[in-house]
């Protein structure tokens, strides 16, 4: 059944005043800049833009240069830098060529080079050069994507536009696909654009404000056909309910650490979950199962989300434990088909990627994204959510198709997508990682965030000073990028609040693998001074709050199963005695023996516990900004602003430590390079002969 729904508005962007006067480089960023804001149009790092122009050469001579995307680009952010520049006069002679394979179209390619310095061509480079256009647009656009992947897309392409628009049949990208549209376009000056099944657009102009507006014109026209045979009951209607939002975060604080835990490959990886209307609309709908394992909407999906989703056999009625087992059993099933559908496509050479989902699909709960950091698995999410639209759209015309599993393992194994992987920075130590760092908005805890935030760490920022928190947290992620930090408000005392913080962390990056147990006070008094208020302060921030942060880390890195790192944070007088200082020091002793403890419970399962004993770090802290800095002064019978000094010359380096110094040796234990030690202390105070470890 097909009803008219409401109209879809595609709305063209170009501002004469704001866009260039020229119609060359600057012109084409712009143009490709308003195409890629609207994803509807162009895929995350997908899509293609180009312009031809006439330039001067080294030598002073004229020359019609292409400038295409570069590869890996994304149009949406793409910069004047990032597009290639390719003499064209050499490049057109390869139309007339019988056939190129694209090792030999690549090599041509790189001779071709107008300036050196600039990223390697796009993919798609030749389809450009063979379109007699100035401008050309190659776009992935869910309307047209919706008409090309359904059994009758030609017949629906035909009724929208007669003869205005040519059909190619779906072949791999490359010099014969390139070949085809140049021809296609070549021998009929009337065309307005190509039409790529299972793939895309091809529209072009004379200029650049033309060729978007044309763009924007073939795609309305798709729209608006959609828009006239959708479906009342899109998916074949819903099928099962929603789960409440609370509820739901419950079920996934539980199911989260246990995918990503059966997910790992040769590191962590970090989830995303989206409870959008249109991912529920589709999770939740009758023909989900079926139609999401039909295979990828559009070939440059592959890459991140590979060929399907995964799809866990489960219904919210069925709770969870069900939960729970449908995940594990679900990650195990695909992974097996994964390597089964690897083996039956591989060619010479072919190195598996890690089989696990970058998809999984959870009636009632929604779509769960995974990649090396939040970044990748939003760019996941980002082009499912595409897929979901296409689905949709095809679905109401007639049936969803996808590329074969042949045609899939060509473009996911294909040197040249390879290539573009190959090109991303070599990750960090600590990349897809997530660490807790309690006390993290100040001083010790801030450096240590940082540090690991350095190498890769996604970083949750937990400590009583919310807004401090969430200033730090702002400050790593506008250094480091996308989702590197949150923040999360903590009482180490409160169970309560503690489990909640960790629920933010799964809830924001799928579980957890380092906990720094930071947060501190410290106090002053002789003994006959100290109170039981302040002796049961101590205990309860230091020893009991060490416990409830490291027994909530127990439980999710024991559901994740691959491990992990626990990293106290105690202090010298853990193991020497401190002068009118007995609260504190008791309190930092239990720290380090509760440490000791949790190494032998947690070596059976790859969980490491180290200690790190910082002395008199003043720089930036807190604790010293209190009283504890006056008490320690009077202690020694100095004044408040001698005790720097005096802590310099107590020990055998005669140094100041910094929170920095701390922050490295956390860092160490955090990493692989300290993978073979637990139950360690490791003393950062430039010597302190009583507090050696014996």
């Amino acid at each position: 059944m097909t009803t008219t729904q409401p109209k879809t508005v595609i709305p063209n962007c170009w501002n004469d005043a704001e866009a260039p006067q020229s119609d060359g480089l600057a012109s084409l960023t712009y143009r490709s800049h308003l195409l890629g804001s609207d994803r509807r149009l162009v895929n995350i790092y997908g899509g293609n833009t180009s312009t031809k122009s006439v330039e001067k050469d080294h030598l002073g001579r004229d020359v019609t240069v292409l400038w295409v995307k570069g590869s890996g680009s994304d149009i949406a952010s793409i910069t004047e830098k990032g597009f290639a520049g390719l003499k064209l006069g050499e490049v057109l002679p390869l139309f007339d060529r019988p056939s190129m394979t694209d090792e030999e179209m690549t090599a041509y390619l790189e001779r071709t080079i107008f300036e050196p310095g600039r990223p390697r061509q796009s993919i798609e480079t030749l389809l450009h050069a063979f379109v007699p256009a100035r401008h050309v647009d190659h776009t992935h656009p869910d309307a047209i994507i919706a008409i090309a992947c359904t059994p009758n897309g030609r017949e629906i392409m035909r009724e929208i536009y007669g003869d205005r628009a040519a059909w190619v049949d779906y072949i791999r990208p490359g010099f014969t696909l390139s070949q085809q549209i140049g021809a296609a376009v070549r021998q009929n000056p009337r065309l307005e654009a190509v039409v790529m099944g299972k793939h895309g657009l091809v529209t072009w102009g004379d200029t650049s404000k033309e060729s978007y507006e044309t763009t924007l014109r073939i795609i309305g026209e798709a729209q608006a056909y959609l828009d006239a045979h959708g479906e009342a009951q899109p998916f074949g209607g819903q099928g099962v309910q929603s789960v409440p939002q609370d509820e739901a975060n419950a079920l996934l604080a539980e199911v989260l650490p246990v995918l990503r835990g059966a997910m790992k490959g040769a590191r962590p990886v970090i989830l995303n979950v989206d409870r959008s209307p249109e991912v529920m609309e589709f999770v939740n709908s009758r023909a989900a199962a079926r139609l999401s394992q039909v295979g990828a909407a559009c070939p440059d999906h592959l890459v991140h989300t590979k060929r399907v989703p995964l799809f866990l056999n489960w219904t919210p009625e069925q709770g969870r434990d069900a939960l729970i087992a449908a995940a594990k059993e679900g990650v195990q099933r695909f992974k097996a088909e994964y390597a089964a559908y690897f083996e039956e496509n591989r060619g010479e050479g072919d190195v598996m990627f890690t089989p696990s989902p970058r998809v999984v699909l959870i009636p009632g709960l929604g779509m769960v994204n995974s990649g090396p950091d939040a970044q990748g698995a939003d760019v996941s999410r980002q082009l499912y959510l595409r897929a979901v639209q296409v689905m949709k759209s095809a679905s109401a015309l007639g049936g969803f198709v996808s590329l074969t599993a042949a045609e899939s393992y060509a473009v996911e194994y294909w040197p040249l997508e390879l290539y573009k992987l190959a090109q991303k920075p070599a990750p960090r130590v600590l990349e897809g990682h997530v660490a807790l760092v309690t006390g993290a908005a100040s001083g010790i805890g801030r450096a240590i965030a940082r540090r690991l935030a350095q190498d890769g760490a996604h970083v949750v920022i937990a400590d009583l000073n919310a807004e401090g928190g969430e200033q730090v947290a702002t400050e790593i992620t506008g250094e480091r990028g996308y989702r590197r930090a949150t923040s999360a408000p903590m009482n180490v005392t409160s169970e309560e609040q503690v489990q909640a913080a960790y629920t933010r962390a799964i809830l924001n990056y799928g579980g957890v693998d380092i906990v720094v147990n930071n947060a501190g006070i410290a106090s002053s008094a002789p003994v006959e001074e100290t109170s039981l208020e302040m002796w049961n302060k101590n205990q309860s921030i230091l020893s009991t709050g060490y416990f409830l942060v490291a027994r909530e880390a127990f439980r999710v890195l024991k559901a994740q199963n691959t491990g992990g790192n626990l990293v106290f944070i105690g202090s010298k007088n853990s193991l020497a005695a401190g002068k009118n200082a007995a609260a504190y020091s008791a309190a930092k002793a239990a720290e380090v023996h509760l440490a000791r403890c949790l190494a032998e419970e947690g070596g059976a399962h790859g969980i490491r516990v180290n200690s790190v004993l910082p002395d008199s770090v003043l720089s930036g802290s807190a604790i010293w900004d209190g009283r504890w800095r006056s008490e320690r002064a009077a202690t020694y019978g100095i004044r408040e602003d001698q005790l720097e000094e005096f802590y310099r010359q107590r020990n055998t380096l005669k140094v100041n430590i910094l929170p920095e110094d701390i922050a490295e040796a956390t860092f160490f234990f955090a990493t692989p390079a300290a993978s073979k030690t637990t139950g360690g202390i490791l003393t950062v105070d430039g010597g302190v002969p009583i507090a050696y470890v014996r």
